[in-house]
């Protein structure tokens, strides 16, 4: 039956290790774009168009591709109409995970049990609306709601991080910034000089030099640390390998500020040597480093000139990664600063690489180096399972620290009952095909692991 109890869990197996291991655990979102104020402020939406659409690129990219109108889109459209424009989108999209996402939350968020189509939209639109209106539908309710026990924003060197130092008092969950240091490591962008500009304003160091460059971003993490920052993150298409040379990376940097334009070659060796120096950093904090890579940004520059970036121009990239990580974690590595480092990559082809090369730099800190969770374009059934069966064959599944959102949407939390469900069910197919032991209690003892325990272990909050 559809999204019934049972529904992704084919058998008996499946349904103890999800039912009586999984469903109940906290989530700890430690990858996401939430807006730190709109929790603090604790923002209640209007309709349930504002709540489903505003800010979601994934579902933007599906009513594009169903003909919808920009207005109802990202335009100035009434937002009923938007809504409506969803709901004959999401109709055809059988077989994405969004039509399960969309119906899961209106199910569990929502209490709506009917299937969405143009025939009963008006009064979905209504019930959804009604029950917007409730205390409970708030942002900080639902993170309540969601079980939700941790957030990690995503948040540049630059930010004041007013509102996470306001959320401290908040006792029902925690919201912790993460360092994204990306405008830092983009020396070839026209903005990069402003940037700069604004990071010694907030590090209080004049940057003159490219040392003065990294001491400026080690004192704004110092400031994430007392904000509880436990992660860093980093957008790379691609990362090239090179020898480290810090003369090199200060006469690359000066010849920058003096405004004269790098090669694409002295760009990738800029952030390679920028990227080993952060990675130090993070050691020395004892910070987890993601790192997010083969995404291309931007493709459709008539999108970007009209709306900016994350409206649905975003792709996968199909370049060589492998070397120019393994290069930085032999860097890392032989001056014992090589942080805990969690590997995504958008392009599923990279699976395998990567999880070879992890375990070259594992150490006695279990799971040190992890595989992230299918992300973005891979989060469906399929991906999610050859993710886990990636991870499965080529390392330790039990280490795994689990599923995040990586949204901008406070509607987005039965993600994590749809990749547990996805979890359970697999593992129990390896037990009837005689892979593992019908074992419960010892498979639901490594599915509460992956579903909650791994992730608040591995990042210590």
């Amino acid at each position: 039956m559809f999204l019934d109890k049972d529904f992704l869990l084919k058998n008996e197996c499946s349904k103890i290790l999800f039912h009586e291991y999984a469903e109940n655990q906290p989530i700890i979102d430690y990858h996401c774009h939430l807006d730190p104020r709109e929790i603090y402020e604790d923002q209640p939406f209007k309709t349930i168009t504002q709540a489903w659409l505003g800010g979601d690129h994934y579902k933007w990219r599906l009513m594009r591709a169903n003909g919808v109108p920009e207005r109802l889109i990202t335009g100035d459209g009434e937002d009923y109409e938007k809504f409506l424009a969803w709901v004959e989108t999401i109709e055809g999209c059988i077989g994405n995970p969004l039509y399960v996402w969309t119906h899961l939350e209106l199910k569990r968020i929502f209490g709506i049990d009917e299937q969405l189509t143009k025939k009963n939209a008006s009064i979905i639109w209504e019930k959804a609306n009604q029950k917007i209106q409730e205390e409970t539908m708030s942002t900080r309710n639902l993170i309540k709601q969601m079980n939700v026990k941790v957030i990690c924003t995503t948040d540049d060197p630059v930010d004041s991080l007013e509102y996470h130092e306001k959320l401290k008092e908040e006792n029902a969950f925690h919201v912790y910034p993460t360092f994204r240091p990306d405008k830092a490591i983009n020396i070839q962008l026209e903005e990069y000089f402003s940037y700069i500009d604004t990071l010694s304003e907030k590090s209080t160091v004049k940057i003159t030099c490219y040392e003065e460059l990294v001491y400026a971003l080690e004192k704004r993490m110092d400031y994430f640390s007392t904000m509880g920052c436990k992660l860093s993150d980093h957008s790379f298409s691609a990362l090239h390998p090179f020898d480290y040379d810090r003369t090199q990376l200060s006469e690359l940097f000066s010849k920058r500020m003096r405004r004269e334009e790098l090669t694409k070659e002295e760009v990738y060796y800029y952030q390679f040597g920028l990227a080993v120096d952060l990675m130090c950093l993070y050691e020395k904090k004892g910070w987890t480093a993601q790192l997010h890579l083969m995404a291309t940004r931007n493709n459709n520059q008539k999108l970007y000139q009209a709306y900016g970036p994350d409206a649905g121009a975003d792709a996968m990239g199909d370049g060589q990664i492998e070397s120019g990580i393994s290069r930085l974690f032999d860097e890392l590595d032989k001056r014992d600063t090589l942080p805990k480092t969690i590997l995504y990559s958008l392009n599923p082809k990279d699976y395998v690489p990567l999880v070879a090369l992890m375990g070259c730099f594992q150490s006695e800190t279990r799971g040190k180096i992890q595989f992230g969770s299918a992300w973005w374009f891979n989060d469906t059934y399929s991906g999610i399972r050859y993710q886990l069966t990636t991870l499965a064959e080529g390392g330790v599944l039990a280490n795994f620290v689990g599923m995040l959102t990586d949204s901008r949407s406070f509607l987005s939390y039965p993600r994590h009952e749809y990749f547990r469900r996805i979890l359970c069910q697999l593992v129990s197919e390896w037990v009837e095909e005689g892979q593992l032991p019908d074992d419960r209690q010892y498979l639901g003892k490594i599915i509460s692991k992956v579903a909650y325990e791994n992730a608040n272990h591995y990042f210590g909050f």
